[in-house]
C-alpha cells in the first residue's frame, strides 16, 4: 500500500515537472532575450546568437548616464512611475480596507450589492473605458496631472481589491469583534486595532496587486499625461519605437531595468501573496 502511494506521488510529481519545466522556460525566453539586447552592441543585436560575441556593459552606462536624447528624463520619469504606483497601492489600500471593514464587519446596508456592482464593471475592457475616463479627467480640469493618472488607476484596482479584502475580512472570527465591542472599542478603535493587523497579509498582497498594475500601466498614462517631466517610463519608451533607426539595444537595456523593482517587490513579500490573494476563496 505504501509502496502504491509512494509511485502515485512520484508519478505526479514528475507530471508537475513535466508542465512546470517547459511554462517556466517559455516564460524565461523572453526575458533572456531582453538581457541578451542588452550586453549585446548595437550591431549585434539580432544577430540571433544564444550569447553575444563581444558582450558589453555599454548600453547600461549609457542608460544610467542618460547619454541617449530619448533617455534625457529617465530617472525623473523612473521617479514619476514609482510616485503613481506607490500613490495608487497606498490609496487603494485605504479605500478597500475601508469599504471591506464597512461591508464585512460593520454589515453596511446593501454594501454587498454596492460592490458587485463595482465588481461588474470589470466585463467591461479598460481599454474602452479610457477615452470616457479621459473626459472625465477634463471636465474636472485634471488631465495631464499626475493625480489624474492616480485616480484612473484607483477607480480600476478598487473593486478587486475590495473584493479580496472582504473576502478575507469575512474568515476572521465575529467574536474578536464582539469582545472588542463589549470593552468598550469604537468602530474605528475596532479597525485599526483588530481588523488591520489581522488583515496584513491580505492588505500586502492587495497592495502589490495595485502598485503593479499602475507600474505597468501604458493607455491610461499616454492619455492621461502630457509633458515629457510628468511621463512616466513606459510611455516615454515608447518613444524609441517612432524612430527611424531604433536603438533597440537601448530600449531592452532601460525595460530590462525597469522590470527589476516589480521584481524585487514581488520577491520581498511573495509568501503574503498566495495566501493574501486567495484568502476566503473558499467562503462565498
Amino acid at each position: 500500500m505504501n509502496t502504491r502511494k509512494l509511485l502515485r506521488n512520484v508519478s505526479l510529481e514528475s507530471g508537475l515537472l513535466l508542465i512546470g519545466i517547459p511554462v517556466f522556460l517559455w516564460t524565461m525566453i523572453p526575458l533572456y532575450h531582453m538581457f541578451l539586447f542588452a550586453i549585446s552592441p548595437k550591431d549585434a543585436a539580432f544577430s540571433g546568437q544564444l550569447w553575444p560575441t563581444n558582450p558589453t556593459l555599454r548600453n547600461f552606462e549609457i542608460v544610467f548616464q542618460q547619454k541617449h536624447h530619448f533617455l534625457y528624463n529617465f530617472w525623473l520619469q523612473m521617479w514619476n512611475s514609482l510616485w503613481i504606483s506607490s500613490a495608487t497601492a497606498v490609496i487603494t489600500l485605504m479605500v478597500a480596507s475601508a469599504a471591506a471593514f464597512a461591508i464585512s464587519r460593520l454589515r453596511m446596508k446593501g454594501g454587498r450589492l454596492v460592490m458587485n456592482f463595482a465588481l461588474f464593471t470589470y466585463f467591461i475592457p479598460a481599454a474602452f473605458l479610457a477615452v470616457p475616463m479621459y473626459k472625465t479627467m477634463t471636465i474636472y480640469r485634471l488631465q495631464g496631472s499626475d493625480l489624474s493618472l492616480i485616480l484612473a488607476m484607483v477607480t480600476i484596482a478598487s473593486p478587486y481589491a475590495i473584493w479580496i479584502l472582504r473576502q478575507a475580512s469575512d474568515k476572521l472570527p465575529v467574536e474578536l469583534d464582539e469582545a472588542a465591542l463589549i470593552d468598550g472599542a469604537s468602530p474605528f478603535q475596532l479597525f485599526r486595532l483588530v481588523y488591520i493587523p489581522l488583515m496584513v497579509p491580505s492588505l500586502i498582497a492587495v497592495g502589490t496587486y495595485a502598485l503593479l498594475l499602475a507600474w505597468n500601466e501604458y493607455l491610461y498614462a499616454f492619455l492621461l499625461l502630457q509633458s515629457e517631466k510628468t511621463l512616466t517610463l513606459p510611455v516615454a519608451l515608447g518613444n524609441f519605437l517612432s524612430a527611424d533607426d531604433s536603438p533597440w539595444e537601448l530600449l531592452m537595456t532601460a525595460g530590462f531595468i525597469y522590470a527589476l523593482p516589480p521584481a524585487a517587490i514581488y520577491y520581498a513579500f511573495r509568501r503574503y501573496m498566495s495566501s493574501g490573494l486567495t484568502a476566503g476563496a473558499v467562503k462565498g
